[in-house]
């Protein structure tokens, strides 16, 4: 434990712990939640020109989104030593299509699947289409580059107090100073 002095208050400070898995899940839930509502309205302008930018999911890409990414967290953890990133982007891909089909044949048996791609030309059985392909690798690298390596640095600290002001950080030319 480290000793603190701010604002000419001293305190014992805790080691900042990583985040949770449910923590990060809930991350990942929301990002991908969001990514899906802005891919959609991206979509529906290029294919209809529709202005408007309808985005549209539902609640069960929560925790589609959420679950996928936190195993794909875990994938990027064994693999990030062992192999290039074209290869496992590679890899995410082809897990995200497993992932993609073995829930929508599950939410389809209660008529709750909130996608069908029967209208592509190479889809299968509307629940996966291999169209998605570039998508999904480059949605890939995103998350592994953007998400995962960044929610895996954020740090929780159980003593920080809401709204108190953080011991002052030293910048220099507008960066933080690491000396």
């Amino acid at each position: 434990m480290d000793t603190e002095c701010c604002w000419g208050e001293c305190r014992r400070m805790a080691a900042a712990e990583p985040l949770t898995a449910f923590s990060r899940w809930y991350l990942y839930a929301i990002h991908g939640y969001f990514c899906e509502v802005m891919f959609t309205a991206a979509w529906e302008f290029v294919v209809n020109f529709n202005w408007k930018f309808p985005g549209v999911t539902s609640v069960w890409a929560l925790f589609i989104y959420g679950t996928s990414i936190l195993i794909v967290e875990k994938m990027y953890l064994y693999l990030k030593d062992k192999c290039n990133i074209l290869v496992r982007c590679f890899i995410y891909t082809l897990w995200t299509y497993l992932w993609e089909f073995t829930t929508g044949l599950i939410l389809r048996q209660f008529n709750a699947c909130p996608w069908d791609y029967s209208q592509f030309d190479f889809d299968f059985m509307g629940l996966i289409t291999l169209e998605y392909a570039i998508p999904w690798f480059c949605a890939s690298f995103i998350m592994e580059q953007l998400v995962i390596r960044n929610t895996l640095r954020l740090r929780f600290d159980e003593t920080a107090e809401p709204g108190a002001p953080t011991a002052p950080v030293a910048l220099a030319n507008g960066h933080v100073k690491t000396d």
